[in-house]
């Protein structure tokens, strides 16, 4: 499965990897997956690793993913979002789609390293002052 994702309850982060070609119906899966999962606190900052991903999303992916992310906002709300991506074209859509979903964000960044966007992510924390779930 070439979007796999893991939560930290404590912490209340999530770190989603997307790996090798992925489609727009496996992203929209993963939202319908992690609405789904009793493991899932209300709240969650983002670590979004896209560094060994080998496609590129059109616009109009990115258009679909913002839909999806709208509609978990129903279960599950968001707070910082770090964002890696390594390679060029990846960077450039990773910062479009950081425009389509910055209203579901308490902050959105995009990185070309992991160690900038976990340093980046520690520092931005959102969901962490939520009391419970």
């Amino acid at each position: 499965m070439p979007v796999v994702y893991e939560i930290d309850r404590e912490n209340k982060i999530i770190r989603t990897r997307c790996i090798g070609p992925v489609t727009l119906a496996e992203v929209v899966d993963h939202f319908r997956t992690l609405v789904q999962d009793p493991n899932r606190p209300e709240c969650l900052d983002v670590l979004l690793d896209l560094s060994e991903e080998t496609s590129v999303p059109t616009k109009e992916e990115l258009e679909e993913v913002t839909r999806a992310l709208h509609n978990a906002r129903s279960k599950v709300q968001f707070g910082s979002c770090a964002i890696i991506a390594v390679k060029d074209a990846l960077f450039g859509m990773a910062r479009m789609w950081e425009v389509f979903a910055e209203r579901y964000f308490h902050a959105t960044y995009v990185f070309r390293s992991i160690p900038e966007a976990e340093a980046w992510l520690a520092s931005h924390r959102s969901c962490s002052i939520v009391k419970g779930d």
